[in-house]
């Protein structure tokens, strides 16, 4: 009896222990009787299900990498590229997940690689080489996404992102030439276009310019012309003060100025009537 009770007592700790089940906090899992879905999205925590009947499978609900191997592909204008890509994606419907692929990672991949591969070849071939080469990067890689995401559908899949981590030109020194004849003609349009518009920006600056400075000199010569008013005025103003107050002192005065200025140099020599106005205060005293 002590026996039975302990194998008894250990079936019922195996069963119990079967019972229970955790999911980690990184994946998510389906609960399966006789191999038909009966639960799905099981969120990470301690669950029960029923022992023997019931299995349970979890998956990886993170976001995983597809590698992929560089391809060759052919543009619009049926040229060849070499395009070396990866793709993020991550499991969106785990019942269909496990229905397409097994449950399998690697069978996951393996369905989804010619699903984004078909993707790209088709989206390529619409695009000239100079658009596969030269063109926003971000803008096809979205359009990768957007049809790959169509077909990965079916396998309960989402695709998060495709990213071209290189495109090579073949071994064709034609192709590269042209590649390379057409980057360098649309970078000149462009630096053609900048210096156009920096041209246009000096004319108006110039232009500005040489008119402030009209502007500026105008109001400066008429300043200088009312200034130089005011002093003739003022000095005219001074000189009828002086010669009203000591008309002789002011006509001795003008005097000495012009002998000042006619014998500046030191050789002048002149010729006059003794009598002359000019040589008045070179005699003994004034005239009264």
């Amino acid at each position: 009896m002590r026996n039975i009770i302990l194998i008894a007592l250990a079936l019922l700790v195996l069963l119990g222990m079967g019972a229970v089940y955790q999911v980690q906090e990184s994946q998510v899992a389906l609960r399966l009787q006789f191999g038909r879905v009966i639960e799905e999205g099981i969120q990470p925590g301690l669950h029960f299900k029923l022992p023997v009947v019931q299995d349970v499978m979890r998956f990886d609900r993170r976001i995983l990498t597809l590698d992929s191997r560089p391809e060759r592909y052919l543009t619009f204008e049926k040229k060849d590229v070499n395009v070396d890509f990866f793709v993020k994606w991550r499991i969106s419907d785990v019942r269909r997940y496990y229905q397409s692929t097994g449950g399998n990672e690697e069978n996951a991949r393996e369905r989804l690689r010619p699903i984004v591969t078909e993707t790209i070849r088709n989206e390529i071939a619409q695009r000239t080489l100079q658009a596969v080469v030269a063109g926003e990067r971000a803008d096809l890689a979205q359009r990768f996404i957007e049809v790959s995401n169509r077909g990965a559908e079916s396998l309960g899949v989402q695709v998060v992102d495709v990213r071209i981590k290189r495109i090579d030109l073949p071994e064709d020194s034609q192709v590269i030439e042209s590649v390379f004849n057409r980057m360098r003609a649309e970078r000149l349009r462009v630096a053609n276009e900048l210096r156009a518009e920096g041209q246009e920006v000096l004319l108006s600056i110039t232009s500005e310019a040489d008119r402030a400075v009209t502007v500026l000199l105008a109001d400066a010569e008429r300043d200088a012309q009312r200034l130089r008013g005011e002093g003739d005025a003022r000095a005219a103003e001074i000189y009828a003060s002086a010669f009203g107050a000591d008309a002789e002192f002011y006509a001795f005065y003008r005097s000495l100025e012009a002998y000042r200025g006619a014998f500046a140099d030191g050789q002048g020599v002149m010729v006059l009537d003794r009598d002359a106005e000019f040589l008045r205060y070179f005699e003994d005293g004034p005239r009264r």
